[in-house]
């Protein structure tokens, strides 16, 4: 940790403004005409508003995190940026998973297209990235790589940097949202326990590096210490925010499964009682 503070580019100006704009206005247009065309091909089975809701509320945080004064904030104090990879990388991840995003497509798209989606959704690759341990490897176990590494203060000192951070922080975020709660296909996610088990570590993960990060240990950024112990007690007590909001996403969604209670089954008897089993005889004479 340095008590000197390394200024950061400020990332293209006007253009670093309406860039974002434009790709997070594509985005939430792109859900809402797939939202349509979904209601076209099926009428009866209507989309969930709430789902349409998460989603519109994704794309507003991270409009939030990349434009003023967020964005100029996060480059030239370490606060800021924090702030910034919170609702990159854990606040606006599950809001976007939770708009099934890949289940609308689906229901949206030709039946065709529909079926090559799923052979790729079925792949070896994405049930790979679509495990518990893979997601928290890659969004809470880069937490140790960027900040007790030179690899913030290099990765932040170029604008082609700065956005592959951001592009990190989104990606992994909605990897381990989905792996934890996301209500789209994963044919390889396990359980619910197993998955608040992975989530757990997840919260150690952030709680121990947030910890070592305002006690100076081991950090490696280049910024005053006050910014720094800053930074680690948004990362400590908004990061558990976030994922116990996650949790309960996945609690509210979980739907044990119960054995039927077996009925009793009736006392039939072979015959009734008022036929006999005796052989009738025909009378004499």
């Amino acid at each position: 940790m340095d008590h000197h503070h390394t200024s950061h580019p400020t990332g293209g100006g006007a253009l670093g403004v309406v860039l974002p704009v434009l790709a997070l206005l594509v985005c939430a247009g792109g859900y809402l005409l797939l939202v349509l065309r979904a209601r076209r091909r099926n009428p009866v089975r209507a989309w969930s508003p709430w789902r349409t809701a998460a989603f519109c509320a994704g794309v507003v945080l991270l409009a939030v995190a990349l434009l003023p004064p967020v964005a100029p904030l996060a480059h030239r104090d370490f606060r800021g940026h924090m702030v910034q990879h919170l609702l990159i990388g854990m606040y606006a991840p599950p809001a976007l998973v939770l708009g099934a995003p890949v289940t609308l497509v689906l229901r949206a798209v030709s039946a065709p297209r529909a079926r090559r989606l799923t052979t790729v959704l079925h792949s070896a690759p994405a049930r790979l990235l679509s495990r518990p341990p893979v997601a928290v490897l890659l969004s809470a176990g880069s937490l140790p790589v960027l900040y007790f590494t030179p690899l913030y203060d290099t990765v932040m000192a170029h604008p082609a940097g700065h956005w592959l951070a951001h592009a990190h922080f989104l990606l992994s975020g909605c990897l381990f949202a989905h792996a934890v709660a996301g209500p789209d296909p994963a044919p390889a996610r396990p359980g619910v326990p197993a998955r608040l088990v992975w989530l757990g570590c997840a919260i150690a993960v952030h709680a121990v590096a947030a910890q070592l990060m305002y006690g100076g240990f081991g950090v490696a950024v280049h910024a005053p210490v006050s910014e720094v112990r800053g930074g680690a007690e948004i990362m400590y007590y908004g990061g558990d925010i976030a994922e116990l909001l996650l949790a309960a996403a996945l609690v509210a969604t979980w739907r044990p499964g119960h054995r039927p209670l077996a009925r009793p089954r009736p006392n039939r008897r072979p015959f009734p009682r008022s036929v006999s089993l005796r052989p009738r005889t025909r009378p004499s004479g």
